[in-house]
């Protein structure tokens, strides 16, 4: 326990120093090594790592991705090496190495290492939106635009993480009550059930509409939406519950029990990132719509 806590305690610094640095690109280059270290651990779960020259086109593809919006939100320049023009490049040089190694190199290791570093940088490309897209918050007065991106990042990490803490405790609080509680996914998550569940969508919508309150409060320029942020809250937990019990299932599969050790007593990025990766670009779709603030 104390190795989690000191593990959780360092994450916590490092993501505020992160956030507090989310105009630099400071941010592009942790969110595109958090993006390297996710597709990674599954390419190892899965059996993928083998094929090295493939692993690093998948790999400088989630640099490249990560590391573009900081010139073209914060910079305004390369706009001629758009995502169409890498993104084409990346299927290009992947289309190559699966004829050149056809013997061995299956179509199914094509798709899989083609769809997961795709899915997996799209997913950590909206973390870097959220921070440098202005666009979301054009309607705020520019001194205020920072503290709204802060905002939405933190909101929408927020609504990742916490709702397993609800279910943790609405969860603990029925077994000890000794009231039978139901277990609706045995084989790939046998400790989550269907009360935690129920406990972590309703405290997500409310911690989110907590964090809210601190923000607006003192922050001036913009306002929240707290009915969207609370269903947003509600829709997260659920949605995040999704990505969760996916990233199990790959484990059960796989025979593994985490995907890394990079964060001692949590697991690997993807044991601590597999619920946002679904989450964060929901919440960005949401902010996108500037549905979350006003």
């Amino acid at each position: 326990m104390s190795t989690r806590i000191i593990s959780a305690a360092v994450a916590l610094v490092l993501a505020i120093v992160l956030v507090a640095l989310h105009n630099t690109i400071v941010i592009n280059l942790a969110v595109g090594a958090l993006s390297v270290l996710a597709i990674t651990e599954v390419f190892k779960a899965v059996g993928l790592n083998k094929f090295k020259h493939q692993s690093i086109a998948c790999m400088a593809f989630a640099g490249v991705d990560a590391l573009m919006p900081f010139f073209f939100y914060r910079l305004h320049t390369m706009y001629f090496f758009s995502y169409s023009l890498y993104l084409g490049i990346f299927v290009l040089a992947m289309c190559i190495l699966y004829l050149r190694d056809h013997k061995t190199y299956k179509f199914t290791d094509f798709f899989g290492m083609l769809g997961t570093t795709v899915l997996i940088s799209y997913s950590f490309g909206t973390l870097i939106k959220l921070a440098q897209d202005n666009s979301m918050v054009s309607f705020v007065p520019e001194k205020q635009q920072g503290r709204a991106q802060v905002y939405l990042i933190v909101v929408s990490l927020a609504a990742a993480w916490l709702a397993d803490s609800g279910a943790y405790f609405v969860g603990t609080f029925f077994n000890k009550t000794g009231r039978e509680v139901h277990h609706p996914w045995p084989e790939i998550s046998p400790n989550k059930t269907l009360e935690g569940l129920a406990g972590g969508v309703i405290t997500n919508g409310l911690i989110l509409v907590i964090v809210s309150l601190v923000f607006d409060a003192v922050c001036d320029g913009f306002s929240v939406r707290y009915l969207i942020v609370f269903a947003a809250g509600m829709a997260a937990a659920l949605i995040g519950l999704v990505g969760d019990l996916t990233a199990s299932m790959v484990k059960r599969q796989t025979g593994i029990k985490d995907y890394g050790n990079i964060m001692p007593g949590h697991g690997g990025v993807m044991d601590r990132f597999d619920s946002a990766l679904l989450v964060v670009p929901f919440m960005y779709y949401l902010a996108s719509q500037w549905l979350l603030i006003k």
